[in-house]
């Protein structure tokens, strides 16, 4: 999209702000489920603006218009809105950087803000209110204003779902549904409404394709102690799933009656997860019920994965290494052959290597591969309209990751290209140590997961550096590659909800960006595992299990800044991974990853 299609929405806009008598439009990147990944029908930032980037807070008046980003995407929203009308607005820790401030200090007492009701949870919705109660400022949240100026808007999806197989199921969906149930009784209450998508998909063991990158279908779900009830088009469901669900008592009523339906129930007390529900949904509810608030049931239920399901995980990372072996090696000796190799080539040859393996639905997120200054940008992504080239000295990180039926992956690493310099060098070994630091650390059950994060950045921050992202997020069982409740990361609240449990799968991911230079990120998933002690007087531990599977690069390794103790932790890892691989290649392949997986 050019500057000026953007310049042209903005008029729309404030012409139809104007005839709403609306002062301030506000537009966060979100759709009724309050998903990261949103359906081209919720790609409303994205249309306005051009940019591209996946969160970022839009507000818009008569004589201003501002994106709000963290450091994550400064440089890139500074270059993609350019001549836009939008002017970038860096969000860091501090309150008085948000959007929410700048409404407080700019707009004047009684004003207006507009936000669409069915795409701000409940807990954006309360923040917002805090600052217009004491400005008396008017919220208005029952319009699409968007709809009245985007032609051509996008459908909803209408993608088919499935079930998983039996076999990847550790539990059916109705002993699933009986433990809501039984949560509900300790929470005293009666009903629950979920929005979230990947919760819905891991209560019913279904999947979809009705978002990029997640394997999740739109629906609402309401269960109470008689009742299970799910609002989706029909369209997807196949004759044996209605079959199905109609002898185990599930309801099936149309996506766009989930509001009609909560109009009508009268005197439950219905939990909703007030970061997952959109405000019109909740207020309907609370018409004639009441509410509680609390975190998803499901959500903490899924995050603690079964062995059966991580030993499903362990498959799916085995397919995902073979994938990755043959796509290192390609890139290896494309180098070698002088071959042109560009950002977008990357992306193609790593999608089709894991095209081969068994069960691939689709890419986890859109492949990162960023050289030198791109890949500064820590979400940075090659369009044909500005990719690299790989050619010249420096690094190229390449973040990517596969959905595969039977898990979700997500790996970093970096290839060294030509001559790096001693700094490169020097940085990246800094940055594997932080990783090795957070693989090695033992820890208590039960510890708010971001104190583990000075554990892993402290090597960083005694060379006076740092990164502007958490160092890990929860991944989902063949789901969402970024689930909760657990984060990795100092910015994070430690809460009761921030704990590190058995069976939890987390990102290690540290990294380090010089802007306009290079970046640099090495990323393992691992797995909570009991770490048993001869006296447990002092409770229980846990310990890393690492889950993927591919050879760290050696070449870039300043040996003198690694102490003994890292460099066994990564001799067994490479062992590990020659280990598991090997009997999966063969020929060249093979021999690449001997080479790559010697002991140093």
């Amino acid at each position: 999209m050019n500057s000026k299609d953007s310049l042209e929405k903005l008029e729309l806009l404030r012409t139809q702000m104007q005839k709403h008598q609306i002062d301030a439009f506000v537009a966060m990147s979100a759709d009724p489920h309050m998903s990261e990944y949103l359906p081209d029908y919720w790609k409303i930032r994205l249309w306005l603006t051009g940019f591209t980037g996946s969160v970022g807070t839009i507000v818009v008046t008569q004589n201003f218009a501002g994106l709000w980003v963290d450091g994550r995407y400064w440089v890139q929203a500074e270059q993609q809105l350019l001549d836009t009308g939008y002017v970038l607005q860096k969000q860091t820790a501090e309150e008085s950087s948000t959007h929410l401030a700048w409404l407080a200090k700019n707009l004047t007492k009684n004003a207006k803000i507009y936000v669409n009701g069915q795409t701000i949870s409940v807990q954006q919705f309360d923040a917002l209110k805090q600052i217009a109660t004491p400005n008396h400022f008017q919220i208005e949240t029952e319009l699409d204003l968007i709809d009245l100026i985007w032609t051509g808007r996008p459908a909803l999806p209408q993608q088919p779902i499935w079930q998983m197989r039996d076999d990847l199921n550790a539990q059916t969906h109705i002993e699933k549904i009986f433990a809501i149930r039984e949560s509900l009784k300790h929470k005293n209450a009666s009903a629950h409404f979920i929005s979230a998508l990947d919760d819905i998909a891991w209560i019913l063991n279904c999947r979809g394709s009705d978002v990029e990158y997640n394997p999740v279908f739109l629906a609402h779900l309401y269960i109470d102690q008689n009742r299970t009830v799910i609002f989706i088009d029909e369209e997807k469901l196949s004759t044996e799933l209605k079959t199905q669900f109609n002898t185990e008592n599930i309801e099936i009523q149309a996506y766009d009656q989930s509001q009609h339906f909560l109009s009508q129930i009268k005197n439950q007390t219905v939990l909703i997860d007030p970061a997952k529900v959109s405000v019109l949904h909740a207020q309907t509810i609370e018409n004639q019920n009441q509410l509680i608030q609390d975190i998803n049931p499901s959500t903490l239920f899924k995050s603690q994965k079964h062995e059966l399901e991580i030993e499903h995980v362990r498959h799916a990372m085995q397919k995902d290494g073979v994938a990755l072996c043959h796509f290192f090696h390609w890139l290896e000796t494309a180098l070698k052959m002088q071959t042109p190799i560009n950002e977008l080539t990357i992306d193609e040859k790593i999608t089709a290597f894991r095209a081969q393996q068994d069960g691939f639905l689709g890419l986890s997120f859109s492949t990162i591969a960023g050289f030198n200054a791109n890949g500064a940008l820590p979400h940075y992504r090659a369009t044909e309209e500005g990719y690299s080239d790989i050619q010249g000295d420096g690094l190229l990180l390449i973040d990517s990751g596969g959905q595969y039926e039977d898990g979700t992956t997500d790996i970093t690493r970096v290839v060294p290209i030509g001559d790096p310099s001693f700094e490169q060098k020097r940085d990246y070994t800094l940055v594997l140590k932080c990783h090795i630091a957070l693989a090695q650390t033992v820890f208590p059950e039960g510890i708010a997961a971001p104190l583990l994060d000075s554990i892993t950045r402290k090597t960083l921050w005694q060379y006076g550096l740092d990164y502007r992202h958490g160092t890990g997020h929860g991944v989902g069982y063949a789901l969402n590659v970024h689930e909760g409740p657990q984060v990795i990361s100092y910015y994070s609240p430690a809460t009761v909800y921030t704990k590190l449990l058995k069976g939890m799968i987390t990102s290690n991911e540290p990294g380090l960006y010089h802007e306009g230079k290079y970046g640099i990120r090495i990323e393992n998933l691992v797995v909570n595992q009991p770490k048993v002690f001869q006296n447990q007087t002092y409770g229980d531990f846990l310990e890393f299990e690492t889950l993927t599977l591919c050879p760290i690069d050696q070449t870039c390794i300043v040996l003198d800044l690694l102490s003994n103790d890292e460099k066994a932790w990564l001799n067994q890892y490479h062992q590990m991974v020659r280990e598991r691989l090997s009997p999966y290649l063969k020929n060249d392949v093979l021999t690449w990853l001997v080479n790559n997986t010697q002991p140093i």
